[in-house]
């Protein structure tokens, strides 16, 4: 993922930044960086022909332009090297052209399911920043390098979905810069409290089991409770002390799902483009839930999202409040304009 409307004017003399353009560069969907989950080394992948160089920081306010990390021609893989496991901000310019890239899925040994919001473009033509907002399944298996990665960022709040019983069972292991941790429960994301027991979830059919996930994303937006946790999450959204902020629940995909679908609806983003992002679940939680979903043709849709499952509750939205823009401001409150203001370039 990129974020192809930032461009930089820099003075050659000083290596400076003077000024900073926003222009629809054409390199975005041929570049992306790549960091490996365990090691957390960094490659720059590009299927372009065009000459590059490509620059560094840990923000990027940090990134030095006289000094190029890496240059080159066409297209390729290659490795770059960057001090581990800090979050990096790259910038890769041609002679034409210049995009700011990081890593969407964060590269955790100890996780599955952690991604930046960032880099997507809004219907304005605007692009989502990166490094502000954060989502992801539990935090419960994180290792030191890993959680020194998300100290780097630096993480400063976590919300948490999960009900107390997933809470003490999995209990979150928070880098050193986590100020706050908000737990913010919402129940119906949690399985086994839509299914009287755990052989009730084996017996399902596939239908059974697609209708019981639908249900569940209708009930996250009409809930009372459910819509409460909500509205206090864009309460926290809306104050900049609590940023960066990541939200999440067991698997990050279904409560934390439905989060990631109302922030990127606030913030303007397009609702093909938000079920693409949730559908990138399956691809992340592959791993994580493997053995249920072979156990049972059945759990392999409560293990997976569908689109249908979003949408019956984004549906269920339009219905009940004509759009999704008036449910945000009249039942969860949310300043449409101060968040595209915090959270837009």
């Amino acid at each position: 993922m990129t974020w192809d409307r930032f461009a930089i004017a820099s003075n050659e003399e000083r290596g400076e930044l003077d000024s900073i353009q926003y222009f629809e560069s054409g390199i975005t969907k041929y570049t992306s960086i790549i960091r490996d989950k365990i090691s957390k080394s960094a490659s720059l992948k590009i299927d372009f022909s065009d000459e590059w160089s490509l620059f560094a920081g840990t923000s990027l306010e940090d990134i030095d332009y006289t000094q190029p990390i890496a240059k080159g021609q066409g297209r390729g893989v290659f490795s770059l090297t960057i001090s581990d496991p800090m979050r990096y901000y790259f910038v890769l310019a041609t002679a034409n052209e210049k995009v700011v890239l990081s890593e969407q899925h964060l590269p955790m040994a100890g996780g599955y399911n952690f991604r930046d919001l960032g880099g997507y473009k809004t219907q304005d033509g605007r692009r989502v920043k990166w490094g502000k907002i954060f989502r992801s399944d539990d935090l419960h298996n994180l290792n030191d390098v890993d959680l020194a990665y998300l100290a780097s960022i630096p993480l400063v709040s976590i919300v948490d979905f999960r009900s107390e019983k997933e809470m003490m069972q999995a209990p979150d292991k928070n880098p050193v810069s986590v100020k706050q941790n908000y737990p913010l429960c919402i129940s119906p994301g949690n399985l086994m409290t839509v299914a009287t027991s755990k052989d009730d979830l084996y017996k399902l059919s596939v239908d059974e089991a697609d209708t019981l996930m639908k249900g569940m994303n209708t009930l996250l937006v009409t809930d009372p409770i459910c819509i409460d946790r909500y509205r206090k999450l864009f309460s926290l959204l809306q104050n900049e002390e609590n940023i960066p902020l990541m939200f999440h629940c067991s698997a990050g995909k279904d409560r934390t799902g439905m989060a990631v679908a109302l922030v990127l609806s606030s913030l303007g983003v397009d609702e093909e483009t938000i079920l693409d992002d949730y559908l990138l679940s399956n691809s992340y939680l592959a791993d994580k839930y493997a053995e249920y979903k072979n156990a049972s043709p059945a759990l392999k849709s409560l293990f997976e999202v569908k689109p249908e499952f979003l949408k019956s509750g984004l549906d269920t939205i339009k219905k009940e409040h004509s759009t999704i823009d008036a449910f945000l401001k009249n039942i969860l409150n949310v300043d449409i304009e101060k968040m595209r203001e915090l959270y837009l370039f």
